[in-house]
This record gives C-alpha cells, structure tokens and sequence, in this order.
C-alpha cells in the first residue's frame, strides 16, 4: 500500500510539473515527488536538446539551468516552513551536480545522446512496464543497468554532495547490481563509502540498513537478516565487514551465494536456511572495508568473488562544503567553503587526535 501511494503520488507529480511554476510545485509537493520528478525531467529536457541541436542545444540548456539554480537560490532565502526548508536543500544539492553534468557535457562537445559523458549519468524515465503497482513506472537507468525505482518512502531527507568520486562509485555500484552482484566500497575513514552506499539507496528509493559489523556476530544472526532482506526487498551496508572471523565469513559467503543463485534464477520462493522465503529480486547486499587496519581479516576468495570491489579516495572537501553552503542559501559558498576547509585542516594537523577530532567532511556537514 505504502509503494502504491508514493507511486501514485508521483505520477501526479509528473502530470503536475509542466503545468505549475517550477517555485510553486517544489514547494506544493512531496520532497521524494519533487526529487524524483525534477530528475525525470531534467533527462528528458537534455535528451530533447541532444536530439533537437546537438551540442548547440545543451549548451543552451545550460544557461537556463543557471537560470533555475539561481531561482532556488532565492527562493531558499524566503520564510519557509522546515519541510519545504529540508525539500529545497535537498534539491538544490541535486541541481549543483545536475549543473555539473551539463557543463560537462559541454565541454566534451557532446552531441549524442548515446555518448558514454551522457549515459553515465543516473537518468530517470517514466515508461510502460506492467507490474502489480500499476502499469507505468519510473526506471532508473546507468550506462547498460537499468533499475526500477523503488517507491519505498523516505520522507523529506538529506542529499549526498555528488563529487566525481561519488559518480564512479555509483558507476561502479550500478554495474554490480545488473549482473545481481553486491558492492563493496574500500578504504580510509571518512570517505564516505558507507554514505554513498545510503545515497544511491535514496536516489533508486530504497530502504537501506547499515549494520556495523563486529567478531562477535555468527551466521545464524546473518541467516535471519538475510530472510528479512529478501521478503522486504531492502539493501543492506554491513559496515567494517571484514572484521567477523574468518570461520563465520566463509559461511556468509555460501548464504550470499544462494540468495544471489535465486535472483539470477527468477524463483519467487527459494529454500534458505532449512526454510523457504519470499525473495524480492531487488535486494542487495553492499559491504565497506577499512583494509590494513588491526584485527580485521581478509576476505576468503569465495566471498570476493560475490562483490564488485571500488576504491574510495579522499573526497574534495571544498566541494563539499561549497555545495553545502549554497544549498543553504548563503551568496558566495565558494570563498566561504575555502575559509572552512582551511580551518578544519589547521585544526587536524595542530590539535591532538583525540574523538571529538574525526575527519574534515562531518564538522563541515555538521555545521
């Protein structure tokens, strides 16, 4: 019932758009319809503009997306409620990278819209597709996957800042789930693996648990997580995976195997741990890795073979803040995210390493 009203509410949504002032259908709607509608027809009004001029017609587009930022940008300014407040944020965080995009698409000249600069972005399209909700549905598509959005309801939550990083890893993690396979995310603290994982959740509409991992967890835990992953169709992120015992991996990995058999084989129903569960076959499951640090083991080759594995770097943090700052309205988030950033980092390299000192990106998101 609950993915029956958030479809239907966008596909009113969708009807709306083009007859109301873009200020006007933010602020009058659902934050997950207003996400999920404005991206709908971002893709389309770009596709239509590759097709109609070519590269002429994108950078066209682009002076009217600024045209559009900038409205945002005032309209975040004005009395609001915090609901429309945490919408608008959201948005605009949305629009920055929306921007990027097609100044990069500019940039490469791009003048098709098979080009590998424009399908490598998540696009999203309301087609006909019979399925129990209704007979149309919104589909999100990335280079050759293509993933139906899910409808689960999130309410009026934040956005991740999409840095170029954050692109590859969704690049990266899209891939897996179209050869049914799971994501894995490695590397230092604080790059934001286990939040990208979060986002792509939210960008596709999906519930996702994050489940912090420890030497104590056996695998009959994981047999009843998993059942209730593949009956409700949610993604699960089991953060610092690698630090269950090597005994209890290896038995992960063989119950992993058979859920990722019964996706790839279409069953409805499959026998799981001595029972049979309903699956729902858009369920994932997603690891992260801190490699190298004490205590934590490494992967038996078996359960690598069930993930696509991403290298996660140190992301930009003026970006980051830059973004963050312009979503709240402030007029010149650049200077303001440099001051920021240079704070932060004199205070990491001056102050002692204690707690309350973590990495750069959560004081700044804090903030």
């Amino acid at each position: 019932m609950m993915r029956r009203s958030v479809r239907h509410e966008t596909h009113k949504g969708i009807d709306a758009y083009p007859q109301m002032k873009r200020g006007d259908f933010v602020l009058t709607h659902a934050a997950m319809v207003v996400l999920a509608v404005t991206q709908h027809f971002w893709t389309l009004e770009v596709e239509a503009s590759l097709n109609e001029s070519g590269a002429a017609g994108v950078a066209s587009y682009y002076e009217k997306m600024l045209g559009q930022l900038k409205e945002l940008s005032v309209l975040v300014r004005q009395p609001l409620s915090k609901l429309q407040s945490k919408t608008l944020s959201a948005l605009i965080v949305m629009e920055v990278h929306a921007r990027d995009v097609i100044e990069k698409l500019v940039k490469a000249k791009v003048s098709k819209t098979t080009d590998f600069e424009w399908i490598s972005q998540l696009r999203y399209y309301w087609e006909e597709k019979q399925t129990d909700l209704g007979p149309t549905h919104l589909l999100v598509r990335m280079v050759q996957c293509t993933f139906p959005y899910g409808y689960e309801y999130l309410g009026a939550s934040s956005r991740l800042v999409v840095t170029p990083l954050t692109d590859r890893c969704y690049m990266t993690l899209m891939g897996a789930l179209h050869i049914k396979l799971g994501g894995a995310p490695a590397g230092p603290a604080g790059t934001g693996k286990t939040e990208s994982v979060k986002d792509l959740a939210k960008a596709l509409a999906k519930q996702c648990v994050v489940f912090n991992c420890s030497d104590g967890l056996d695998y009959k835990a994981m047999g009843k997580f998993f059942k209730g992953l593949c009956t409700a169709g949610a993604w699960a992120c089991f953060d610092e995976f690698n630090r269950i015992d090597i005994e209890v991996l290896s038995v992960i990995a063989q119950q992993m195997l058979n859920i990722q058999n019964a996706i790839m084989g279409n069953k409805e129903v499959f026998e799981f741990e001595g029972s049979m569960v309903r699956l729902d076959p858009t369920t994932s499951t997603f690891i992260t890795m801190n490699p190298g640090y004490a205590g934590r083991t490494e992967l038996p080759d078996n359960l690598k073979a069930l993930f696509r594995p991403m290298a996660m770097m140190v992301p930009d943090y003026a970006l980051i803040a830059e973004i963050r700052l312009f979503s709240f309205g402030f007029d010149a988030p650049k200077q303001l995210a440099g001051k920021l950033v240079s704070t932060f980092r004199l205070s990491s390299e001056q102050l002692s390493s204690q707690d309350h000192y973590g990495n750069p990106t959560q004081p700044i998101c804090s903030l």
